[in-house]
């Protein structure tokens, strides 16, 4: 599904991510991990196409990241946390089916499908009311719906939890077990260890742009001795470690 090679971003002197080489497979839920400034929002961002990489490529679903760009985008979708970016002046069915024209569905089907997402995550009620007017958990979830219209074969998720009261985390959470269970595969970056943990199967840890570690999290949690994706943190060699974060 997702194969990465040789991956970089340099800004300047600045090695933003460095020589990433990574392999996720179909309906995987991978876990991207590092402090502040270690490459993980610069990633995605190259794998969604809004950065060109300095050197390296991906394949993404098949399609090269450098040479297919339109079809890479097709088969992506990317939610950052913090700010949703839905429109204010739109209703939560507008935004949603203005996405969905935008990557070319239907508009019978991504009626159906903004209705079901509503049913399904519980926000039937606030599907016609404007996004301004919503709660931040509200808005996520309308922002996830978004970002999934066109059933993407890569989703992306960059710390899509921060902000978020514990109502509306787990709320958040739900949506992508929900994913999980339909086979989607994820690319899940949040500084909550425990979240990674119940939600996925592998991890990256990325450390000033470079990889440092990768594995399923009882492979890594052997590895250090660790009996928590958190104390594997702490167990790391200095040059290695570092607190997760929401930026980078």
């Amino acid at each position: 599904m997702l194969s990465i090679t040789g991956l970089s971003k340099h800004f300047a002197k600045v090695k933003a991510v460095d020589g990433l080489t990574l392999e996720v497979g179909r309906g995987e839920v991978f876990g991207l991990l590092g402090a502040n400034g270690a490459g993980k929002t610069t990633t995605m961002r190259m794998l969604a196409t809004m950065l060109t990489p300095t050197a390296g490529t991906a394949s993404i679903n098949g399609f090269d990241l450098r040479k297919q760009p339109e079809k890479v985008r097709a088969s992506t979708g990317l939610l950052f946390g913090g700010d949703t970016g839905l429109y204010e002046r739109l209703t939560a069915r507008e935004n949603i089916l203005y996405f969905a024209e935008l990557n070319d569905v239907p508009r019978g089907l991504a009626m159906e499908r903004a209705e079901a997402f509503a049913k399904t995550f519980d926000f039937t009620s606030h599907l016609d009311k404007h996004a301004s007017k919503l709660s931040k958990g509200t808005r996520q979830k309308v922002a996830l719906s978004r970002a999934i219209i066109h059933e993407p074969p890569l989703m992306m998720l960059d710390e899509p939890m921060v902000g978020l009261d514990v109502s509306a985390r787990r709320d958040v959470e739900e949506f992508i077990l929900y994913l999980r269970g339909k086979g989607q595969t994820i690319l899940l970056s949040d500084h909550t260890l425990s979240v990674v943990e119940r939600l996925c199967e592998r991890v990256a840890i990325l450390r000033e742009g470079v990889l440092v570690e990768s594995g399923t999290i009882d492979e890594l949690c052997a590895k250090y001795g660790a009996g928590s994706l958190e104390q594997v943190f702490f167990n790391m060699p200095s040059d290695q470690k570092g607190a997760t974060g929401n930026e980078g």
